[in-house]
């Protein structure tokens, strides 16, 4: 995917929600993700991560205490900078629902493009308990609830021409997340691209005045 093993990138000012700026992952976490992409969670041992790293298996125990909480890490990591995103790129389109979830849909794409490995680790969140999946899924209703609500605003004010909003909302986000499943780096198109062709999408399916 041509994607550095970095952390999901941060952002220091509401207009800077563009912006994909690389801040190192730990050894460990980066030596997770780059397992887990290649193998599979079921095919990644921690032995397997603790030879990348070079470090003994207690030693990484020492730092997470399972395979399962390297991934719910990384999960955390790449779910709350979606949803730090989606804030900001929403409170930059004003008042004008169409802006917002022009804006919104552009910034998750942005980050499905730019951090294909980390978003394709949604994949693998089968593999989590059930006290796990609930944290995991308690970032992920927030990005759900950002959407959801510039939905219901642009249907309220007429922008919009949408029948049941839950479940725009919901296709829009599926949209989305489907997109680590086809998306290379060396493609045809860009991030930036993808993100203004998903984005125009999104405001179609909405019925966008």
């Amino acid at each position: 995917m041509g994607e550095p093993a970095g952390e999901p990138a941060q952002h220091d000012a509401a207009d800077d929600w563009r912006q994909m700026k690389d801040v190192e992952l730990t050894p460990i976490l980066s030596a997770s993700l780059d397992a887990f992409y290649e193998l599979g969670y079921h095919g990644t041992t921690v032995r397997e991560v603790a030879r990348r790293v070079g470090v003994t298996v207690p030693a990484l125990y020492y730092h997470h205490d399972s395979k399962e909480g390297l991934l719910i890490a990384l999960l955390e990591l790449s779910t709350a900078d979606v949803l730090a995103r989606a804030h900001d790129a929403d409170a930059a389109g004003g008042d004008d629902p169409v802006q917002r979830l022009a804006n919104v849909i552009e910034a998750i794409v942005l980050r499905m493009t730019n951090r294909a490995r980390l978003a394709s680790l949604e994949g693998e969140v089968r593999y989590l308990s059930a006290e796990n999946r609930q944290r995991y899924r308690a970032v992920r209703k927030g990005i759900e609830e950002v959407v959801l609500r510039i939905v219901q605003d642009g249907t309220a004010s007429g922008a919009f021409d949408v029948d049941d909003p839950a479940e725009t909302t919901r296709a829009l986000l599926g949209m989305c997340q489907s997109i680590p499943r086809w998306y290379h780096a060396e493609g045809t198109l860009s991030p930036e691209e993808v993100a203004k062709k998903y984005a125009a999408i999104a405001l179609k399916t909405v019925g966008a005045h």
